[in-house]
């Protein structure tokens, strides 16, 4: 019977200490099989179908794992690219609130229309910063730059109460912290980090009526009829949420099929208590060596203030995490071992 520790020995096979997910996943062997297969269907000239087949059953696989039916699921390239439709919806003058120094595809496309009124606040007063007249809250479910989770419930009842609608990234929690996409209007993630999928794909998540969006983005592949809507206007337009989607890097959701079915497979909430288990041990090793990370309960990041600079010379001892804002950030997923934060805590003492 396989358990969650063969099924990862069987995935993944690290060359380094690797603890940086929150830049991007490691890859499992499914996958890169997937990958290379793909490639020779191209390669070879044969028919693409199965990699079309792909899309949708990566659209599937993660309305699964965000606990919503495949038609609110959008499949895109990148989170901005999602962001700039919400944003695109927007009347003229709405006030957007987000977190301070959230990520920028998260933010971006708000302050580029010019006519929004996007005040930021820090995350832990989001909630309260809800206020009437306001038309959107934007926020990560967890800070790319230090790992501390958003009271998304405490947000939702805020919004509510308000009238206004929410947007929820969730690029940096998919994967290892439960997702419950029909709790907010629109949510949206990238593969390529915890969900263990290459480079190139995006989700958005939409209500059943589409929440006011409208498909500015839209090629053939958002017709009802994608394969009938290549040559002027879309006649009909998807009656799914697939109208909101880009044309589809094959490639890259060939192998994503894959990585979503090893995270099915592993079960969410086994990923989650295996991660945090090992953020957990690094917090408190760092107390131990007199260092005081971000306080971020519960998540798989941390961030350690003042210890970005040791990041260089962490990589060239094999050791891999990031330098974000001077802080070192080591993230933790299903494949890092506690033997890989005690040789990270062995060289911060050093």
């Amino acid at each position: 019977m396989e358990t969650f520790e063969s099924l990862v020995r069987a995935e993944f096979a690290p060359e380094s200490t690797y603890l940086n997910t929150a830049s991007n996943g490691l890859l499992p062997a499914r996958t890169v099989t997937a990958l290379h297969q793909a490639a020779l269907l191209r390669a070879q000239g044969r028919p693409l179908t199965p990699l079309h087949e792909d899309v949708e059953a990566c659209r599937a696989g993660y309305a699964r794992l965000a606990g919503v039916p495949a038609t609110r699921v959008a499949a895109g390239a990148s989170v901005a690219a999602h962001t700039a439709v919400i944003a695109a919806s927007l009347p003229s003058g709405a006030e957007v609130l987000t977190a301070e120094d959230d990520f920028t595809s998260v933010l971006n496309p708000f302050h580029v229309r010019g006519d929004l009124k996007v005040r930021a606040v820090p995350l832990e007063g989001i909630a309260e910063a809800v206020r009437p007249g306001t038309a959107l809250v934007a926020v990560s479910a967890a800070q790319s730059a230090d790992g501390r989770v958003a009271d998304l419930p405490a947000l939702r009842e805020a919004a509510r109460a308000h009238g206004a609608r929410t947007y929820v990234d969730f690029s940096q929690a998919a994967g290892w912290l439960p997702v419950d996409a029909d709790a907010y209007d629109f949510s949206a993630t990238v593969s390529f980090k915890w969900l263990l999928g290459p480079h190139g794909a995006a989700f958005l998540v939409v209500p059943e009526d589409f929440g006011g969006l409208t498909p500015v983005l839209a090629g053939w592949v958002a017709g009802e009829r994608p394969w009938d809507s290549c040559y002027g206007p879309v006649a009909e337009l998807a009656r799914s949420a697939r109208r909101f989607d880009l044309t589809p890097a094959l490639f890259t959701f060939a192998g994503l099929r894959r990585s979503l079915d090893l995270i099915e497979e592993l079960g969410v909430a086994a990923v989650q208590a295996h991660d945090v288990a090992l953020a957990d041990r690094f917090r408190e090793g760092l107390a131990r060596l007199g260092h005081e990370a971000v306080p971020a309960p519960g998540s798989a990041i941390v961030s350690v203030p003042g210890l970005g600079d040791r990041q260089p010379a962490l990589s060239r001892a094999g050791i891999e995490v990031s330098d974000r804002a001077g802080h070192l950030r080591a993230s933790f997923h299903l494949y890092n071992t506690p033997a890989d934060v005690d040789r990270l805590l062995d060289a911060l003492s050093g």
